[in-house]
């Protein structure tokens, strides 16, 4: 869970800077939800590189050069403002909120559930599926509950 909190702060943080790229360290959980923010257009693009900046041909990473590695996020900006304002965790290490898929159906028609509030329109939910790391609607599409993960708008 604490590689959740940390790319939520580097994005967040980022995008608050007004920075046009930000490295994340290379990791499975980082490249998910990177990939959950491109596909859903928050994010400009996902290259892989180094710590000094991205890679201009592709290297596989390996034991030796593991370190170094890291996810660079080109962020997105329209008419001068960030395309995402507030990027927050939901679970924390002391309470895990998992659901159920009829849960999640709730969650994502924008009504409440326990103590998580819905989704708005413009904001998405990302969650922690069997199936990997997913946007809520692709969640209640597959069938699947998990555990929330983040939420971003």
């Amino acid at each position: 869970m604490v590689g959740v909190y940390d790319i939520c702060a580097r994005v967040q943080n980022g995008f608050r800077a007004r920075l046009g790229r930000i490295a994340v360290p290379e990791t499975k959980l980082n490249l998910s939800v990177s990939r959950v923010l491109y596909n859903q257009g928050f994010v400009l693009s996902v290259t892989r590189g180094t710590h000094i900046g991205p890679d201009a041909t592709y290297t596989p990473t390996t034991n030796l050069n593991i370190a170094e590695r890291r996810l660079w996020l080109t962020l997105k900006y329209y008419q001068d403002s960030p395309v995402l304002r507030k990027m927050n965790c939901i679970s924390k290490p002391s309470r895990r909120i998992d659901c159920t898929a009829s849960q999640l159906r709730t969650l994502a028609a924008g009504k409440s559930w326990g103590i998580v509030k819905g989704i708005i329109p413009g904001e998405i939910m990302i969650v922690s599926t069997t199936k990997g790391i997913m946007e809520v609607q692709d969640a209640v599409k597959n069938g699947l509950g998990g555990v929330l993960l983040a939420r971003a708008s």
